[in-house]
């Protein structure tokens, strides 16, 4: 788990501040996973996965960031969207194991209900 600072106040808000400890636990999980893939698939599958995994980790931190944050919470939906199907493809092609494809696509779908939440907090206070 990731260092968090007591002190300090999170940016972005609270359920933000969650959602990046989410997302950086998630990964800390994958990468020994993907580590773990076919040598042919290393270099494809695996890297669009950390690909994505880190777009993921980049949109939330811009929507802690940004005075609108819409844009950049529509964008980290679909990374999220992605990886969820990426996930999928791999434990088709048994590239994943079913423990790790239940417990990673279980992490995703965490991460992918707060964003949700934030999304319908975001569109509730730009129609208010």
């Amino acid at each position: 788990m990731a260092y968090v600072n007591p002190n300090r106040e999170p940016e972005g808000g609270e359920e933000q501040f969650k959602t990046l400890e989410k997302l950086c636990d998630m990964i800390e999980y994958a990468y020994p996973i993907l580590k773990q893939f076919p040598k042919e698939e290393k270099f494809v599958m695996a890297a669009d996965i950390k690909h994505i995994m880190l777009d993921a980790l980049r949109y939330c931190v811009k929507a802690g960031k940004k005075k609108s944050r819409k844009t950049a919470l529509y964008d980290l939906d679909i990374e999220i969207q992605a990886l969820k199907r990426f996930i999928r493809i791999s434990y088709n092609l048994r590239f994943l194991s079913m423990h790790h494809y239940e417990v990673w696509s279980g992490k995703v779908a965490e991460i992918g209900k707060m964003v949700g939440g934030m999304i319908r907090a975001e569109n509730q206070n730009a129609s208010s």
